[in-house]
């Protein structure tokens, strides 16, 4: 497992446009923590670097946002307000994490048997002083 302290929502980013040089079609990114703790700065950085243009926000609403037109195409999933497996699988979950692209799921500890075994699992977590705590670790959620 690797950790990195994050001290701004830069830093944060950075690390997520870091880790944009390592994807590749077919990979998923599972994050979780509590709100705030840096999940969508991640995946901002990460759409950046990937070569998208687009405003990324949170998906808590609609569920799913789609960003193209960069090298990978990235599907960015946000499972706070489902209830149940059969929710995310509605929404096409499936069909993504089989397609052509990557995804990043925000909550996706609710629905973890949902996942594929190489899912790379970030935990965001908040610090005292006001510090992001990120850890890092791929396979089965542990």
């Amino acid at each position: 497992m690797a950790t990195t302290i994050s001290h701004s929502p830069e830093e944060t980013a950075v690390l997520g446009h870091a880790e944009a040089a390592t994807v590749r079609r077919g990979d998923v990114l599972a994050l979780c923590g509590d709100l705030g703790a840096g999940k969508t700065q991640f995946v901002k950085g990460l759409a950046a670097a990937l070569g998208s243009e687009a405003a990324v926000t949170s998906p808590t609403f609609t569920l799913i946002h789609e960003y193209v037109g960069g090298r990978l195409p990235l599907y960015h999933f946000d499972f706070y307000r489902l209830d149940t497996e059969d929710e995310a699988l509605k929404i096409g979950l499936d069909e993504y994490l089989d397609g052509d692209g990557v995804c990043v799921i925000e909550w996706a500890d609710k629905f973890c048997n949902l996942l594929p075994v190489h899912t790379k699992w970030y935990r965001f977590a908040h610090r005292p002083d006001g510090a992001r705590i990120i850890e890092r670790s791929e396979g089965a959620l542990k």
